[in-house]
């Protein structure tokens, strides 16, 4: 059991992330993902690992297709990131994102409830602390981030305690909508993907980290929300309207926003959005869609993160409104760039393309003509945020002056890995559609396919340059609702300071005049006019000793 404890692909980067601070050579980080790639394809479908604690069955392990394919993308991204961060000279960074990674992937492989909720924990923890190295203003975004994450932490394990007492199993897979604590579970699950009303906690926390740790944090919480979704509550029709509202709020927000790290950010969310509401569809075709959307959008938000990441190691800078012109500098950093944008916005040929149209055919399949609008519609709106805002803004606006170069070998490098990647699943989609967890047998390249994805793509980018005026960033700060959240806390958090050192002073108060009371009293019988403080005659002594002696001989007869 020791031993296959240990050869568990997760386990084997969370012992590794331990020891990550005491290796000097650098560049051995990343051979220790491909190391967990081999262990995880020497297992085959079906296999399990179980561990017996008390009455309980753990599936500690558990392959399947869906696993399978979430556990590959999270190896292959860290690969990628592991490369990119070999500058990072933080090495606890580093160690807290492969402990990261390894229970994500945990999480993925977990075929029972209370495992699932032990590493979902762990998760949390690393993120935070990933978080708190990126600068000595982190520290305060960690803090909200731990304490929405501990929020959902405890509905899900409210959720858990009480599904497995009605249920009385704690296998993980599909849950039944019928019990209460099946939406305690789902509420749990949203929080982590990022859904209303605490779908903040992305922009704000993730570019608080450094320009490595934006890339890490981007790629697993969210994603193994999305896996956790799918297995367990497929077909929840409330998820479509989740879905929905997280694409536009997310699309609406990146338009807003000056920081082109944020604007990313915003953008998580709103791509997560696609892939619940396929979920919430439920169907086959709407599985593999929020199955293979997940996979691409890790590779091409990583590369578009590893992009930005450049600029800021860079140059230092964030906002739209400091930068631009950088194409004349960090060329290499702008193509690869341009590649995720293109990516995002589904452009063909492109790994998005092939995977973002599942989704939307499954709702043609169900006859969802309004779903299919809004859909339609929000992919124009991505194209508008992602694919032209962020590197118009970033790269080809008026020239900012800034002494800028493409950055170090290992970084192009990453960012060249993940743009190839981009452009072969898009080119070779079967690849891909050949690892989902159902058959595929949607072919995305017809004419009228490419025609009409490129037609919205021809319109958006239009409208972005005739509104271009209007779109042009300022030095604003965009209020969330998080700022309801934070006001909120305040107010609680001063009203009970107020009542607190109202009651401190009460209380106080009491306590003195006690002491004092307690004082008077004392002088008043032990002072040197008090009755116990004045001199007695020797006679009396010996009367009362006597009494006492002859009251305890009797007391010691008796008894």
């Amino acid at each position: 059991m020791i031993t296959n404890f240990l050869f568990h692909p997760g386990i084997i980067l969370i012992l590794f992330g331990l020891f990550i601070p005491k290796i000097k050579n650098r560049a051995i980080i990343p051979i220790i993902p491909i190391l967990s790639f081999i262990v995880l394809l020497s297992y085959q479908d079906g296999m399990q690992t179980i561990i017996n604690y008390h009455s309980y069955e753990l599936i500690f392990m558990s392959i399947d297709k869906l696993s399978r394919l979430f556990s590959f993308i999270f190896i292959l991204i860290l690969f990628a990131i592991s490369i990119f961060s070999i500058n990072q000279d933080n090495r606890k960074e580093i160690a807290s994102a492969y402990i990261y990674v390894g229970a994500s992937i945990s999480v993925v492989l977990s075929g029972d409830l209370i495992t699932l909720f032990i590493f979902w924990e762990v998760m949390a923890i690393a993120s935070t602390i990933i978080i708190w190295y990126g600068s000595p203003k982190s520290y305060a975004a960690g803090i909200r981030y731990l304490s929405i994450h501990l929020l959902g932490g405890t509905i899900l394990l409210i959720g858990i305690i009480g599904y497995v007492n009605t249920s009385g199993s704690i296998v993980f897979s599909f849950i039944n909508p019928d019990s209460i604590y099946a939406y305690f579970i789902l509420a749990g699950f949203l929080i982590n993907a990022g859904a209303p009303p605490f779908s903040s906690w992305i922009p704000d926390a993730y570019p608080s980290a450094s320009w490595s740790g934006t890339v890490i944090l981007s790629a697993f919480t969210t994603k193994t929300a999305v896996f956790v979704l799918i297995k367990g509550f497929a077909g929840y029709e409330i998820l479509i309207y989740v879905g929905i509202f997280m694409i536009f709020y997310g699309i609406i927000y990146a338009i807003l926003e000056n920081d082109m790290r944020r604007i990313l950010s915003y953008s998580i969310v709103n791509q997560v959005g696609f892939m619940i509401v396929a979920v919430g569809v439920g169907t086959e075709i709407a599985i593999n869609g929020a199955s293979s959307h997940a996979f691409t959008h890790i590779i091409y938000k990583a590369l578009l993160l590893m992009s930005a990441g450049s600029v800021f190691y860079i140059t230092g800078k964030t906002k739209c409104t400091d930068l631009g012109g950088l194409y004349k500098t960090m060329p290499i950093t702008m193509i690869c760039g341009i590649i995720g944008a293109l990516s995002i916005s589904a452009f063909p040929f492109t790994s998005g393309f092939i995977s973002k149209s599942l989704t939307v055919q499954s709702t043609i399949y169900e006859d969802m003509r309004l779903l299919w609008f809004l859909l339609t519609m929000a992919s124009a709106g991505v194209f508008l945020h992602a694919g032209i805002k962020f590197p118009w803004f970033v790269f080809f606006q008026k020239d900012a002056k800034l002494k800028a170069k493409d950055p170090p070998t290992s970084m192009k490098i990453a960012m060249i890995l993940l743009s190839f990647l981009c452009i072969f699943i898009g080119v070779f989609p079967g690849l891909l559609y050949s690892i989902l967890p159902y058959s595929v047998n949607y072919v995305p390249y017809t004419i009228d396919h490419i025609s009409s994805q490129l037609q919205l793509l021809l319109f958006s980018g239009l409208a972005f340059f005739i509104l271009l005026k209007y779109l042009k960033r300022t030095l604003t700060i965009t209020l969330d609702f998080d700022w309801f959240w934070r006001k909120f806390s305040q107010l609680i958090i001063n009203e009970f300071n107020l009542h607190l050192i109202k009651n401190i002073s009460i209380s106080f108060n009491k306590c003195t005049k006690l002491i004092n009371k307690s004082i008077e009293t004392l002088h008043k019988h032990n002072g040197p006019s008090g009755i116990l403080g004045r001199s007695w005659p020797t006679g009396n002594m010996a009367l009362w000793t006597t009494i006492l002696l002859g009251s305890f001989l009797l007391f010691y007869l008796f008894w």
